[in-house]
């Protein structure tokens, strides 16, 4: 018996052909990092709850969004910030406030999310 992880292999079988051709779709690395960085940003219950509702509501400033998910605005910022890091919301000045709205990313990937959401059974505790 081995000391190797059950999902390593022994033998080089490698299908070369295959492999290369399969590598040749892969994204390049910055590629890869932007949208590893975009999933994190909806890593958060707290930021996918936001997402949707900028989905719903187009653009709200911070105030509005802190009144609709429930959450205090400071901590509303701080998801809204991360958000904006991700590339999934921008945001204006309009006057005082600032409005915050989902790029058409972070349309797409709150839409993927919450389909792949409403598609499974969600356990209710």
């Amino acid at each position: 018996m081995t000391d190797q992880p059950i999902d390593s292999c022994d033998l080089l079988c490698l299908d070369l052909p295959h492999a290369e051709a399969i590598r040749a779709t892969l994204p390049p690395p910055p590629r890869i990092e932007a949208a590893a960085a975009a999933a994190r940003g909806l890593g958060d219950p707290t930021r996918v709850m936001i997402a949707t509702a900028l989905s719903t509501g187009d653009e709200l400033c911070v105030c509005d969004m802190a009144w609709v998910v429930g959450l205090a605005q400071n901590l509303v910022s701080h998801h809204l910030r991360q958000l904006k890091i991700a590339g999934m919301v921008s945001s204006r000045r309009s006057g005082k406030l600032v409005m915050y709205s989902l790029t058409e990313r972070g349309r797409r990937l709150i839409g993927a999310v919450l389909d792949v959401t409403t598609d499974q059974e969600v356990d209710h505790v």
